[in-house]
């Protein structure tokens, strides 16, 4: 399984420092990908954990201030990136075109993007989630050879659970992914979207789910412990 901990915008340097070692206790043969903001990128230091960033600039180094290149990233031997999280589409605007130039630098570097698709409240209630999605990674993806498409991992995320403590039932998580695998057979799908400890005996039953992009449980390694021995039983 992969476990993705998603640490968005929190923690202070002090607080990261004792993040870390906290998460350094951890003992899993899962693989755990952290994903701090940019600003730690290089103050990580466990040896337990891949390093993942939450995002990338859509163009090459150059006079793009406040951006971060994908070979920047690279530099920083950052291995994996967060990329089309519904957050930055929400706020920052970003449309599926810019994620799939994101999505070209971090191949490029040989970086993995982990693309994040969902559907909202209001396209669920109309029963637009597949063509929402089939969208979503249609459009990320143009152009795109079937090789590199197949080095993407892809995180399902329903906009409406994410942070909310709602879930979707493991039927609509199923089909979802089926969904996803349909048009990427190859791709490694991850699921996100307010899984902690007290929901995970459920969703794990979920059996097409290849593991987690966790938000609000990756700030809290006493329970991402937890979670992790309760995805072995």
């Amino acid at each position: 399984m992969i476990v993705a901990l998603n640490n968005k915008s929190n923690l202070t340097k002090q607080e990261f420092i004792t993040y870390q070692q906290q998460l350094q206790q951890i003992n899993t043969t899962h693989k755990l990908i952290l994903c701090p903001t940019t600003l730690y990128l290089e103050d990580v230091t466990i040896s337990n954990v891949e390093l993942g960033a939450q995002n990338v600039s859509c163009t090459n180094p150059g006079a793009y201030t406040g951006e971060t290149a994908a070979i920047q990233l690279k530099s920083l031997e950052v291995s994996y990136c967060i990329v089309g999280h519904s957050e930055r589409r929400k706020y920052q605007q970003e449309t599926n075109e810019q994620i799939r130039e994101k999505i070209i630098q971090l191949l490029k570097e040989k970086i993995t993007p982990i693309l994040c698709i969902g559907e909202s409240q209001d396209e669920r209630k109309q029963q637009l989630e597949q063509q929402v999605i089939t969208k979503q990674l249609e459009e990320a993806t143009t152009n795109l050879s079937e090789e590199d498409k197949k080095k993407i991992i892809i995180a399902y995320e329903p906009i409406w659970s994410i942070g909310t403590g709602v879930i979707p039932t493991n039927e609509e998580i199923e089909s979802m992914v089926n969904t996803i695998k349909q048009h990427f057979p190859s791709n490694k799908v991850l699921y996100g979207g307010s899984a902690n400890v007290e929901n995970i005996d459920i969703i794990k039953q979920v059996s097409n789910i290849d593991g987690y992009l966790l938000g609000g449980l990756s700030l809290h390694p006493e329970q991402l412990q937890i979670f992790l021995e309760k995805l072995k039983n």
